[in-house]
């Protein structure tokens, strides 16, 4: 199941985190619920999301498209390697993983 829809959904509607940082950061402080990744994103930054994320019980996801499909898929002109969601909003994303 495409996860493009509930992404944009989430964006639009809720609270997210775009970027590697800012999802680690997210992911640390306790405000992710969820954490969506690129399937291309940089080794390292992804064993940091996925080694904090399993320390505090937070899902990560993997994005089937590149950092650049994940960018187009949030409204944004650049690569997007992670998305931290915070509140999702009216999407329903939180219920697909």
């Amino acid at each position: 199941m495409s996860l493009n829809q509930p992404i944009a959904s989430a964006v639009s509607t809720g609270k997210c985190k775009i970027g590697a940082k800012s999802s680690i950061d997210a992911v640390k402080k306790g405000d992710a619920k969820l954490v969506v990744i690129a399937a291309n994103c940089r080794k390292d930054e992804r064993e940091d999301i996925e080694r904090y994320a399993k320390l505090a019980g937070i899902k990560v996801r993997v994005f089937e498209g590149t950092s650049w499909d994940l960018g187009e898929t949030v409204g944004k002109p650049f690569m997007v390697s992670a998305i931290a969601v915070i509140e999702p909003g009216d999407s329903k994303i939180l219920k697909m993983v």
